[in-house]
């Protein structure tokens, strides 16, 4: 039997919060949870083709589930004890999870900036939107460029800040990098890191996440 073990009430109203989020965006969602040492991260799909995580304090059995989001979030809601039974496994996995390592600090980017960006972007989105929703033009639309000064630029395409948006992650972000810590200052931050094919913007109550780089096709002469 499955079983979701976490460290305290404020944890489970964490992961609950992530989750009323993900069945908000899409009712027959998925949730992935991964448990490492004291910590079980929690991964969902969006409807912007990126993928957005939560990390809270606790153990999960068996390490590696797939679980409905609506399960989990009846489940989270209705057990109070101190184990939850998350759900029936749902199958496989079916999307991309990046790797743990190999990630670096990019930039801290202000809050409100990104909040603007949004903004700007839902404007659009309202103006061109077709019967399946925003242009894929819109969503990869690139509307931020940051830069850690020695390695290549990393482009922030539209449809990860609505993903931020959709998932409540940019009200009040705050990665908690306090003074001086990046341009922002003590401004509400989030942040920017990157591998060589993966991207992640980190706020308050969560991150979004997803490849920089696609696979290039195989051709046979």
């Amino acid at each position: 039997m499955s079983a979701l073990r976490l460290a305290d009430k404020t944890e489970r109203d964490d992961l609950g919060a992530f989750t009323a989020r993900v069945v908000r965006l899409d009712q027959s969602a998925l949730v992935r949870l991964q448990s490492r040492g004291d910590k079980v991260t929690a991964w969902a799909a969006t409807p912007f083709d990126v993928l957005a995580t939560r990390s809270v304090y606790g153990t999960c059995e068996p390490a590696e589930l797939t679980v409905p989001a609506q399960a989990l979030l009846t489940s989270l809601a209705v057990e109070r004890g101190e184990t939850v039974d998350p759900g029936p496994a749902a199958g496989l996995w079916g999307a991309e999870l990046p790797p743990d390592d190999g990630w670096a600090l990019v930039d801290h980017v202000p809050a409100a900036e990104l909040e603007r960006l949004t903004e700007r972007g839902l404007a659009l989105a309202r103006e061109h939107a077709g019967p399946l929703g925003p242009p894929a033009s819109l969503l990869d639309q690139t509307v931020l460029t940051v830069q850690d000064g020695a390695g290549p630029p990393v482009r922030i395409p539209m449809r990860c800040l609505f993903a931020l948006s959709g998932m409540g992650f940019l009200g009040g972000a705050d990665t908690g990098a306090g003074p001086g810590a990046g341009p922002a200052g003590e401004q509400p931050v989030v942040r920017v890191s990157a591998t060589g094919s993966w991207l992640r913007i980190d706020a308050r109550f969560g991150a979004v996440v997803r490849r920089r780089v696609t696979s290039l096709p195989l051709f046979t002469s």
